[in-house]
């Protein structure tokens, strides 16, 4: 378990270097490109841009209101964050959760040049979130529980810190069916999952087993076997042997659960 979170540091460390020492677009590829709207990103840092290492747009379809309390697990560069303090309104809040130092210092960079007083970046793990219990209206991440060795923990946590008719809404990558476990590493390593991801249906029973409620997994993108030709090429796999294991079993997924009990009217934020 150790070994996996250093990777993920060092992994994210070097993409906060990067961005923050580079401009430009990145080079496009299936899994992180076009995930958010021009109008989205016109007004942000561009290196919050550049750092964004995700899935999804998990703030578009978290149907954020004016004066909510958000919290991003593995806020990366903030992009999320940024976005979703614009949506929650002054009255709101959004915090952003991360391990990494590089990536606490662009994001606190980011959140200067973007003028966002309604911004907090805490320094932290997402299996223990420095926050109150019943503090937040709405957890949002994209595209990182799955780099945790103990999702049941995060997802305990998340539930621990969210107000009764709290929301979980976040993007992950997730998998579909019976896919042969070579084939299921060699995809992950493709994805960017070090960790590796949870199938659909048991993404479902752990958001239950933790005690919320309506779990669903909506799949925002489909990935298919010629997206992965080129990795799975060089390592020798017959591409076309295995497709029918491979194609469409694997995907960006927008995951959503409510804590039991009613919402509070919003308005304001806690600390």
């Amino acid at each position: 378990m150790t070994d996996i979170k250093e990777a993920v540091r060092e992994k994210y460390g070097q993409a906060a270097v990067r961005a923050a020492s580079c401009c430009g677009a990145r080079p496009s590829d299936p899994i992180t490109s076009n995930l958010y709207s021009d109008q989205e990103t016109g007004a942000l840092p561009e290196t919050a841009v550049l750092a964004s290492l995700g899935c999804g747009n998990p703030t578009a379809l978290a149907e954020l209101k004016p004066g909510e309390t958000v919290l991003d697990l593995g806020s990366g560069g903030g992009i999320d964050v940024l976005l979703s303090a614009r949506r929650v309104g002054p009255t709101g809040k959004a915090y952003g959760l991360d391990m990494t130092d590089e990536m606490l210092a662009l994001a606190r960079e980011n959140q200067k040049k973007a003028g966002a007083d309604n911004v907090e970046f805490l320094k932290g793990e997402i299996e223990h979130i420095p926050l109150p219990d019943n503090s937040v209206d709405v957890i949002i991440s994209n595209c990182v529980i799955n780099l945790s060795a103990d999702k049941d923990q995060v997802i305990r946590e998340a539930f621990r810190v969210l107000r009764p008719g709290g929301r979980f809404a976040v993007s992950d990558v997730v998998t579909r069916g019976k896919i042969p476990e070579q084939l299921r590493h060699d995809m992950l390593l493709w994805v960017g999952c070090i960790a590796g991801a949870l199938d659909e249906n048991d993404y479902r029973a752990k958001l239950t087993a933790a005690g919320f409620e309506q779990a669903g997994v909506e799949p925002t993108r489909i990935y298919r076997i010629d997206d992965a030709r080129e990795l799975l090429a060089a390592k020798g796999i017959d591409i076309d042997a295995v497709a029918n294991d491979v194609d469409g079993k694997f995907m960006s997924a927008f995951i959503r659960a409510t804590k039991p009990g009613k919402a509070a009217p919003t308005g304001g934020c806690c600390g």
